[in-house]
């Protein structure tokens, strides 16, 4: 699981640890964090190892999967929750440039198609035919982690928005590739953590501009992670677990509606 070290991430990665799976941690700079969750994991009885690479880089992003491998046999889930989330906005004081927008690019797209394709070649390399029947209890998956403002789109954020759209649309166009060896699905949390300069009474205000007056906890994203890990009739699609939030057009990102 990439960017597993901390917030969301390390959440998902506990679920699933909760759950009985053993999970291999990634983390970019945050060595410390990713130790801490390292050691939640092997408390809860499962294995766990930390893994360092740059996603920004494709040699280490190889590097990264093939050590994963040696380690985990039998890798059954990618989750790609590693991302940037930087400000950025055409008709503002933070212009997009072309470091921000390629930055946002590599980690929160290109590393995980290519992380996703190193999962298919795994998962072909592990059939010894190719016609032979998947049993019905083993059917492995790419969770790519996304955002619900996807379905309603404002121009705050933009790299990082150009960069999930793009992963959003690739989640049918691998799903229809990869079948039937391997399923492809997208999550697409609510407003789950604090974010940036956002205050705690900020983030509680725009947690509840939902329709069900309450948006994403992390562990609600954490279990549907789990479920779609193990859903083997779900491909090709994406869950939004937000509340209800995607339903609700805005103009501006929703932090931006709290904190003044």
């Amino acid at each position: 699981m990439t960017g597993a070290a901390k917030r969301l991430g390390r959440e998902i990665a506990l679920e699933f640890a909760r759950q009985g799976w053993d999970v291999a941690v990634h983390y970019g700079r945050s060595a410390a964090d990713a130790q801490e969750t390292v050691s939640q994991i092997q408390g809860l009885g499962r294995k766990a190892q930390a893994f360092q690479a740059n996603l920004c880089n494709e040699s280490a992003i190889a590097s990264l999967f093939k050590a994963v491998t040696g380690q985990f046999q039998g890798l059954h889930c990618l989750v790609n929750s590693a991302s940037i989330f930087e400000y950025d906005r055409a008709n503002s004081a933070s212009p997009l440039s072309q470091n921000s927008l390629q930055e946002h690019m590599q980690v929160n797209l290109v590393a995980p198609m290519l992380l996703s394709q190193l999962m298919f070649e795994y998962q072909k390399s592990n059939r010894k035919n190719k016609l032979e029947k998947i049993a019905e209890d083993s059917l492995p998956s790419i969770i790519q982690l996304l955002d619900q403002k996807l379905i309603n789109l404002n121009p705050d954020y933009l790299s990082y928005t150009l960069s999930k759209a793009a992963l959003l649309s690739s989640v049918e166009m691998l799903a229809l590739d990869f079948a039937p060896l391997l399923r492809v699905v997208g999550l697409a949390p609510g407003i789950s953590l604090p974010s940036g300069d956002q205050t705690e009474e900020g983030f509680a205000k725009a947690h509840q501009m939902t329709p069900l007056q309450r948006s994403s906890k992390p562990i609600e994203v954490a279990k549907a992670a789990v479920f779609l890990a193990q859903a083997n009739a779900i491909t090709g699609t994406t869950l939004y677990v937000d509340g209800g939030q995607h339903l609700l057009a805005s103009t501006r990102d929703v932090m931006f509606k709290t904190n003044s």
